[in-house]
């Protein structure tokens, strides 16, 4: 049984996910520099996992909704779980402070997890729609989805530059405490 509300409005659905995912990107590059308190190698797995995810939701807005594209987005959720899950589970003991501060009584980290699994939801509910590879044919970007694609790519190109600066060209600091590259 095909839903065919969600099919309607892929389009849209797809541009809006984007959107959130850029807003959860730019959120935590946000209190990165506001708290000043750095990512964790962790921490920069799942933000590469969003990253993929919205490469899939923009593949999506760009050349039409495709069983591939939310593959893409499906295996990135499920890394950025993965990653999320094992930074929840490490710090799940009772006295354990966590790693960073809580947002909303929450870390990072688990607000992750959490994004993940809806987007796993709401990926499963777009391919039982009517709209998975019924509209393959790329197309131009309506204004939504236009300002989510931007969005998107300059939180993208943020986070490279960011991580850059903290981590070098070499493996990520287990404890960040300073950029590598910034005096």
């Amino acid at each position: 049984m095909k839903i065919s509300v969600l099919g309607r409005n892929a389009r849209w659905l797809d541009a809006l996910a984007l959107l959130a995912v850029s807003a959860t990107l730019w959120f935590a590059f946000g209190w990165q520099l506001l708290v000043k308190e750095l990512p964790c190698p962790l921490c920069l797995l799942q933000r590469v996992a969003f990253i993929m995810v919205g490469i899939g939701l923009l593949m999506n807005l760009r050349f039409g909704n495709r069983p591939l594209h939310q593959g893409i987005v499906v295996l990135s959720a499920l890394a950025g779980v993965v990653a999320s899950a094992r930074q929840v589970l490490l710090h799940i003991a009772p006295g354990d402070p966590g790693f960073g501060s809580p947002f909303l009584g929450l870390h990072f980290y688990t607000w992750a997890l959490l994004i993940f699994l809806a987007l796993l939801v709401y990926c499963g509910l777009m391919l039982m729609s009517d709209a998975a590879g019924s509209d393959t044919a790329p197309r131009k970007l309506t204004p939504l989805a236009r300002y989510a694609a931007l969005v998107f790519l300059a939180i993208l190109v943020v986070n490279v530059v960011s991580t850059t600066l903290e981590c070098g060209l070499g493996p990520c600091p287990d404890n960040p405490t300073r950029y590598q590259w910034l005096p």
